[in-house]
């Protein structure tokens, strides 16, 4: 008999459903972090996230955001795999975000804010 693994069903937020007081955390890379990032936003690469897990609380809605979604849906599965009950992906990632006009900070002020 053959078992078809159905993937796990992530999760997931519009920019508008951000429940108020989430710790937003972006897995993003630092040069796309660098280009423009949501201010209030925690930045823990993809590959740290493991490494980093009691810099994401517990006790408090947690929003990953990445690009597009991709790697945060990625994170999302492991942090609830973690045992994290209160993680949610960010629909369209900071592309969505910046879509929906929220602001955008950057590392370098010379430059504007853009989604890298």
């Amino acid at each position: 008999m053959i078992v078809h693994m159905m993937p796990q069903r992530i999760p997931s937020v519009s920019v508008n459903e951000i429940p108020d007081g989430a710790f937003l955390l972006d897995v993003r890379e630092d040069e796309e972090w660098a280009a423009g990032h949501a201010a209030e936003a925690q930045h823990v690469p993809m590959h740290d996230v493991p490494s980093r897990l009691a810099q994401i609380p517990t006790e408090c809605n947690v929003v990953v955001a990445c690009r597009m979604g991709a790697r945060s849906a990625q994170v999302t599965a492991f942090l609830l795999a973690q045992g994290y009950d209160n993680v949610v992906n960010l629909d369209g990632g900071m592309l969505a975000w910046h879509a929906a006009g929220r602001p955008l900070v950057s590392a370098d002020e010379r430059q504007p804010p853009h989604v890298a």
